[in-house]
């Protein structure tokens, strides 16, 4: 999968790309991950991105001209499959999300800033609007990162044990049931003697009845979906 962002922060995401899974699937070819500064696209002579909103109001708005030459540029090079725009008012990220753009092969992340972008990219550039929750970030690059690691780790070959992805909370609409590892005892409190039986059926069948009983405790609409 080839990923490119564009930002106005690219050094953002030299911490959370150059470590652990993502930085495993980039070592593994799996992934290509190329930031583009959206600045290095603007024709002003300051290197501008921003401009005040027509019609008035307080804040600034991303301009459409580099935004716009960036992605005009890219889309000359290869076929993406979305070009996606972190915005609060986008559809929420969840499991079967980021199972879908996971077997994508080319996708594009705008990093949205200030009171937005102008809207003409989202009318005709825009094809997926991604949130991450119902609140509002300083910019859409830790949005990115969240997006990009969500999906990196679905890509076959990137984790170790490729069934671990599909024990995630929310792969099934259910919560992971409780784990447990080395002691069996500690402080007096002791590891479910089911887990260390053996007896893989009735293991599994304790889990998903775990998985139930948390889901049902914690995360009950996720149980009442159509």
């Amino acid at each position: 999968m080839r990923i490119d962002i564009l930002t106005i922060f690219p050094e953002m995401f030299e911490g959370p790309f150059n470590h652990s899974i993502i930085k495993r699937a980039q070592n593994k070819n799996l992934v290509e991950i190329y930031l583009h500064n959206i600045r290095d696209y603007s024709k002003s002579k300051h290197k501008n991105v921003d401009d005040y909103p027509y019609g008035g109001g307080s804040g600034m708005v991303m301009m459409i001209q580099p935004i716009a030459d960036c992605i005009d540029e890219l889309c000359k090079e290869r076929i993406y499959d979305e070009i996606i725009y972190t915005s609060p008012d986008g559809n929420q990220l969840n499991q079967k999300m980021a199972n879908h753009i996971s077997g994508f092969n080319n996708i594009i992340i705008l990093c949205g800033h200030y009171k937005g972008i102008d809207e003409r990219i989202r009318e005709h550039y825009i094809t997926k609007e991604i949130s991450i929750g119902d609140y509002v970030l300083s910019g859409g690059e830790l949005a990115a990162s969240i997006i990009v690691d969500s999906i990196t780790r679905l890509i076959p070959g990137v984790l170790n044990d490729e069934t671990s992805a599909l024990s995630d909370s929310f792969q099934d609409d259910l919560i992971s049931p409780p784990v447990y590892t080395r002691p069996a005892q500690f402080k007096g409190w002791n590891v479910p003697s089911i887990l260390l039986s053996g007896n893989e059926k009735e293991i599994i069948k304790w889990q998903y009845e775990k998985a139930i009983e948390r889901t049902e405790k914690r995360r009950p609409n996720l149980l009442n979906r159509d």
